[in-house]
């Protein structure tokens, strides 16, 4: 195989096959180097999946994508130890075409991406670990060295997408100190159940998918949980921030099997047999933690540009990734056709993220990541609203009905929530959702 290409691209999970798929489409040399035996093979997954980004890349994409289910119902649950409020929608809409939102397998789903940039002309290496960058002797990157022997790949472009702890980037010295607070650690079961049991208990039919999102129910750690829904299995996990899972010294499976025993989350699993367990840490801080995206001869996209929309209200992260490697793509192709493929000629790809969703999205939100983690709206909050709900529907005849105003009132200064608190985290509510 020759070593000489166009560009490489570290790392074949959803970003790094459509930036392959962009190039070898225009007709550029590309290789795609996934460490894993196939594309997928490393990855977790137990959330959820929006394509709509894929309409350009892969028209009607919903016609071969390997989905589990199409998410018709959104629920968003709030838990205390005894308590759970729940706000749920489904839509009828989300189960036809374009779809909205699916639950499938990373394996599934990533190996399917690559298919399409080996069948567009990509040269696929799996089983290979990329570890170092090449470098001309002014600094600009011109390839990877690999654990094969004689495993060296040369190239004018390098585009990481080697995932969160990006080694590519953080040797680029594109990252600044590593902050602990900036990640969480995902934990996963996915538990089999029959899918006609999987459509009662979630009252769904067909290919009709559940999403729920938690807030609480983590042990006193600050993260949130979830409960997603596949074809005959469901994915029940909790995600956890790295600084205070380690202050606790509480292991994460204890904290899962917690939530997995709540009133309710535990009648929706009953009977069902853990096939899966796994891990995987998230960058959870957004824009405040993104590193630098270029540099002479380097891209950074996907997790390993922090492009995980942890906001919630919206977690995303997958379209976030194969954006950026479409938009990587491109910019490496324009940037290979003029010749220069310095920072400089690689600006087009900043450009086109700052003119899409992928950073304006990630610029509105950038403060709603430690908003959310915060301990207030941790575990202050939680209990807070779910004891005001408690209180109005108390029925407590023969006394009088109080009013909310009275009800939140009491139950502010109960949980220890000051006004400027409350006030201060709602402005930032505002200006990040509004």
């Amino acid at each position: 195989m020759s070593t000489d290409f166009d560009a490489i691209v570290v790392g074949a999970g959803p970003a790094g096959s459509c930036a392959a798929i962009v190039l070898a489409r225009a007709g550029k040399r590309v290789a795609l180097i996934e460490r894993g035996p196939f594309a997928g093979s490393k990855n977790m997954y137990g959330g959820v999946v929006y394509p709509r980004i894929l309409d350009e890349l892969i028209p009607n994409w919903w016609e071969e994508a390997p989905i589990q289910r199409w998410v018709t119902r959104r629920s968003t649950m709030l838990l205390t130890d005894t308590q759970a409020l729940t706000i749920d929608f489904r839509s009828q809409n989300w189960g036809a075409p374009p779809y909205n939102g699916a639950t499938a397998y990373r394996p599934d789903f990533d190996a399917w991406l690559a298919d399409h940039a080996v069948a567009a002309g990509a040269v696929l290496v799996t089983s290979t670990t990329v570890t170092g960058l090449i470098r001309h002797t002014n600094g600009a990157v011109t390839g990877v060295h690999t654990d094969r022997p004689d495993g060296d790949l040369t190239a004018p472009i390098v585009i990481a997408c080697d995932g969160v702890n990006s080694f590519l980037a953080k040797e680029a010295g594109l990252y600044p100190d590593v902050d602990a607070d900036n990640y969480t650690l995902g934990v996963k079961e996915t538990i089999s159940l029959p899918k006609e049991t999987i459509d009662e208990r979630f009252a769904v039919t067909d290919r009709e998918g559940v999403d729920i999102e938690i807030l609480g129910g983590t042990n006193g750690v600050n993260g949130g949980g979830f409960v997603y829904t596949q074809l005959d299995t469901v994915a029940v996990g909790v995600v956890l921030k790295l600084s205070k899972l380690a202050a606790q010294k509480t292991r994460p499976e204890q904290i899962l099997a917690k939530l997995k025993a709540h009133p309710a989350i535990a009648p929706l699993i009953k009977g069902g047999e853990i096939k899966e367990y796994s891990a995987h840490v998230i960058p959870e801080a957004g824009y405040e933690m993104m590193p630098k995206l270029t540099a002479d001869g380097l891209m950074v996209a996907g997790d390993a540009a922090a492009m995980c929309l942890a906001a919630g209200i919206w977690l995303e992260g997958v379209n976030f990734a194969m954006a950026s490697g479409m938009y990587a793509g491109e910019a490496a192709v324009e940037a290979i056709e003029s010749g220069n493929c310095n920072a400089s000629g690689l600006a087009g790809y900043r450009k086109r993220l700052e003119n899409t969703f992928v950073l304006q999205d990630h610029k509105k939100l950038r403060h709603a990541p430690h908003l959310v983690l915060s301990d207030r709206v941790q575990h202050l909050y939680p209990q807070m609203v779910a004891n005001l709900v408690e209180r109005m529907f108390t029925v407590d005849n023969p006394k009088p009905k109080p009013g909310i105003r009275r009800i939140l009132k009491q139950e502010r200064k109960r949980a220890g929530v000051k006004l400027s608190d409350l006030a201060r985290d709602g402005w930032t509510g505002f200006r990040s959702f509004g």
